[in-house]
């Protein structure tokens, strides 16, 4: 069956072979259509070195025939086209593609909508606009309310191992917008971040290692069901954020790899192509075909599944040529350098692409290189991004946490260090699945001490977390304390509810975040410096530390004291900016939450005795490994 060109328009191939076709996925694929009269399904590839191209599938017994569908390339632009009259939705297939060294491999589809279950690898036609959407008030509010002034509170997840029977028994997408999404409100988060949905062939990549960009996985169900699960997050109030994975991709033979039988979609230099670290292939972005690849998929997720945004995986290791890699495959830039421009380009052009379409989306860069102005404009030199993961607090916070409270005078600067560059970025502070795998040990099990000591220092740390300049992002399985650390194979251990300092730690989290939610010094100037001002910051000595949170007017300051050692101060005084009466907001060393129980007023009245250069201070009494967050009472 030959092609016609006229399958396909001469603007659109045009844009794809310039980096500029934005919407490629609906021009590229298995596409459902009317053509000449007949119906069947129109298959458009990009193979410029490929010889001959076939669809074969459950409709031809897998076998290339007179049944199969024969693609034709369009003139010499790389691309092929062809339809197949009497298909539809549903049928599997593969391309079948005689490579340019006259090798027959099979292929799955770059831009195929839904894939089989693996450990099969055929791509499915599929249409995915069959769906009515139920959330155009959220997508309303969405686009009136950016989101730097308001709350973020991110809960993490892997679909597959948040609940799970038994081994490789998953809940799908439908089961998940219930339990899952009724967990997170109940809970008070205001967003679901989820590790990546592309299909993907290892259960135990978590997904950053794909061969289907347009697909999501069919481990939870078919693409509806996902719909529906992010309809329902829209429904409840709650924003849907993706982990997405463009710098690099598995080499699986069904993939993407020497896709007609050459570097395609990776760079044909082994140095720049090759990720040692993990095993898989960069993209070359220099390539203008693999921007309207990568381009388009970032905005298919957010036209055809309403995905709120995109968490950008791996950042640093995009951007750096030689991230992780051994000396006989460094590199430098046409420059002299070893930045990959082709990268940095390609990440600004994604921004301004995803903010011309989508303008109040979220941008988030996982980066833990030291990169300049990751979140500020292009225009100005950045790279375009909203939001950048503070990778160096989550750092120095962990390591100061998990040293024993007797040796951590000496290590001070690790929890204040954070505060001299805050605001040079807007930043969210994830707690995230990295941190809790791989002998890292869980947020509680890094906590040092006693059994009852780990949980008064998580609950010390989440109130420190939560009280610091910036939006929360925490991995599933650390708000109620997990002890082992995260086993993707199996669910999380629930059953730790039914003891008493689990439960404690599942409301104390639930009523942290309630208290952030309802505060606006803690969110309303995040990234501004008048956001946030030291009371004292020197106390190494006794392990203490007591600052400000400002929302835009006085009356609603927030005071925050920790004490992140041993001892107990029955008196301990602080300075404060305004006269009057504060009152306690929170207790982490409350007996409901599993403390002590040490007993606290819960309201302080000033003196007019200055201290840490306030006009005014409040007397206190602070127990060991604990915080407190105190508010002036207006009243």
């Amino acid at each position: 069956m030959q092609a016609s060109p006229v399958l396909v328009s001469s603007d659109d191939l045009y844009l794809f072979n310039t980096g500029q076709l934005f919407r490629a996925y609906r021009t590229f694929g298995a596409h459902p259509i009317v053509f000449e009269g007949s119906f069947g399904v129109r298959f458009v590839l990009w193979a410029p070195r490929a010889q001959e191209v076939a669809v074969i599938g459950d409709f031809n017994d897998w076998n290339v025939t007179d049944r199969s569908v024969k693609l034709a390339q369009i003139g010499t632009t790389g691309v092929w086209v062809g339809f197949g009259p009497g298909l539809s939705e549903g049928v599997h297939y593969k391309y079948e593609i005689v490579n340019a060294n006259g090798k027959r491999q099979l292929k799955s589809d770059p831009f195929g909508f839904q894939s089989e279950l693996r450990p099969n690898t055929a791509s499915v036609v599929t249409n995915l606009d069959c769906y009515e959407w139920q959330d155009s008030e959220w997508l309303d509010d969405r686009s009136n309310h950016p989101p730097y002034e308001k709350p973020m509170l991110i809960y993490e997840v892997h679909l597959g191992s948040w609940r799970m029977d038994e081994p490789e028994q998953f809940r799908d997408y439908e089961q998940l917008s219930q339990e899952l999404v009724d967990y997170v409100c109940s809970m008070g988060y205001t967003h679901i971040e989820i590790l990546p949905l592309t299909e993907h062939p290892l259960d135990r990549s978590w997904g950053y290692q794909a061969t289907g960009y347009y697909a999501a996985t069919s481990r939870y169900g078919p693409p509806v069901g996902l719909k529906k699960l992010v309809d329902r997050c829209h429904s409840r109030g709650i924003g849907v954020l993706l982990d997405w994975v463009c710098g690099h991709f598995c080499k699986d033979d069904h993939g993407l790899r020497l896709f007609d039988g050459t570097p395609l979609y990776e760079s044909s230099d082994f140095r720049r192509a090759e990720k040692p670290l993990w095993g898989t292939l960069a993209f070359d972005f220099s390539k203008p075909q693999v921007q309207s690849f990568l381009l388009s998929n970032a905005l298919f997720w957010m036209d055809v599944y309403h995905i709120d945004g995109l968490r950008v995986d791996a950042v640093a290791s995009m951007i750096d040529l030689n991230f992780d890699k051994p000396e006989s495959m460094r590199a430098l830039n046409r420059f002299g350098g070893t930045e990959d421009v082709d990268a940095l380009q390609f990440l600004r052009k994604l921004n301004e692409t995803v903010f011309l379409y989508y303008p109040e989306s979220l941008m988030m860069a996982e980066d833990s290189s030291s990169y300049p102005a990751v979140t500020s404009p292009t225009y100005l030199g950045g790279l375009g991004f909203n939001y950048k993961w503070n990778m160096g607090w989550m750092n120095d916070m962990l390591r100061y946490m998990e040293i024993d409270p007797a040796e951590r005078s000496s290590h001070h600067s690790l929890i204040t260090f954070s505060l001299h560059y805050a605001f040079s970025e807007n930043y969210v502070l994830p707690l995230s699945h990295d941190e809790v795998v791989h002998g890292k040990r869980s947020m509680l099990n890094k906590m040092p001490g006693s059994y009852q000591e780990k949980f008064s220092n998580l609950r010390l740390f989440y109130g420190y977390w939560m009280t610091h300049p910036g939006k929360k992002l925490l991995f599933m399985g650390g708000e109620f304390g997990q002890f082992d650390e995260w086993k993707d194979y199996t669910g999380l251990d629930w059953a730790l509810l039914q003891y008493p300092l689990h439960d404690s730690m599942s409301r104390y989290v639930g009523e942290l975040n309630k208290l952030y939610l309802e505060n606006e010094a803690l969110w309303e100037l995040d990234h501004k410096q008048s956001g946030f001002e030291w009371i004292d910051v020197n106390n190494s000595a006794q392990c203490m530390l007591s600052f400000q949170r400002n929302g835009k007017s006085s009356e609603y300051s927030i005071v925050t004291v920790c004490n992140f050692s041993r001892d107990t101060h029955p008196i301990y005084r602080i300075g404060v900016s305004q006269p009057g009466v504060y009152r306690l907001l929170l207790n982490s060393d409350e007996s409901d939450y599993g403390g002590s129980g040490f007993e606290l007023s819960s309201t302080a009245h000033t003196n007019n005795v200055p201290l840490h250069g306030k006009p005014y201070s409040i007397e206190l009494s602070v127990p060991a490994l604990s915080i407190q967050i105190w508010k002036f009472d207006t009243a």
